[in-house]
């Protein structure tokens, strides 16, 4: 999976001499959290909503509003944006976006090539693929087999469910204790939850879940 093909492509960005009042406004009415910060066309930062609040006027602060509204109109996104950024190639695994911002402890990576962006990945998105990757949202049959840690195990199955003209729409292999593994599908067909059943028992498997699934929106 590449990051590229999970990666919000839809760039909203600021520049470092963007107010960070006006960067602020920006975040509410787009529902995000953080802005790239661009210069000539390159990245040269980050702006998030924890660094405008650490940069904002504290409400205890001896400041008057209008006070607190001059600064917050007179500071600049490049004087508090986070400059050491942590970046991604569009051609990176996912795996490996998910690895770096769980060490980092950070919720997006800037996607850059060549010193251009071109997309963000998210947490959100890392969401979104996890979803997409298990079929989830879709109308079928969801069906997890507990089966032997052997060679040819798998290939069985695909016979029986070519055989039976079941389509799968997806496909996660988990390794378990006891030297089996769990496989869960997400299957289209014209047999029932009963009829699936009966064939993978039939022929050995043991169905450890079965049920249908409905068409969800999944933003």
């Amino acid at each position: 999976m590449a990051v590229k093909d999970f990666m919000t492509k839809k760039v909203i960005y600021v520049s470092p001499t963007t107010k960070i009042a006006k960067a602020a406004d920006i975040m509410k009415e787009q529902g995000i959290h953080r802005l790239p910060v661009i210069a000539d066309d390159k990245l040269v930062g980050l702006v998030t909503a924890g660094t405008i609040e650490k940069a904002s006027p504290s409400v205890a602060t001896s400041l008057s509003v209008y006070e607190m509204n001059y600064l917050l109109n007179k500071t600049t996104v490049g004087e508090v944006m986070i400059r050491d950024v942590l970046t991604i190639s569009k051609y990176a695994t996912l795996e490996d976006a998910v690895y770096q911002m769980r060490q980092h402890n950070v919720g997006v990576l800037p996607v850059v090539d060549n010193d251009q962006i071109s997309g963000l990945i998210t947490d959100k998105d890392v969401f979104g693929a996890f979803l997409r990757v298990a079929g989830y949202g879709e109308a079928g049959v969801h069906v997890r087999l507990l089966m032997p840690d052997t060679v040819g195990s798998l290939a069985k199955v695909a016979e029986l469910l070519a055989e039976h003209l079941l389509d799968v729409r997806s496909i996660i292999q988990i390794n378990t204790e006891n030297q089996k593994s769990a496989v869960e599908f997400q299957l289209i067909g014209k047999l029932s939850t009963a009829e699936i059943e009966a064939i993978f028992k039939t022929a050995g498997f043991e169905v450890d879940d079965i049920h249908v699934t409905e068409n969800k929106l999944v933003r």
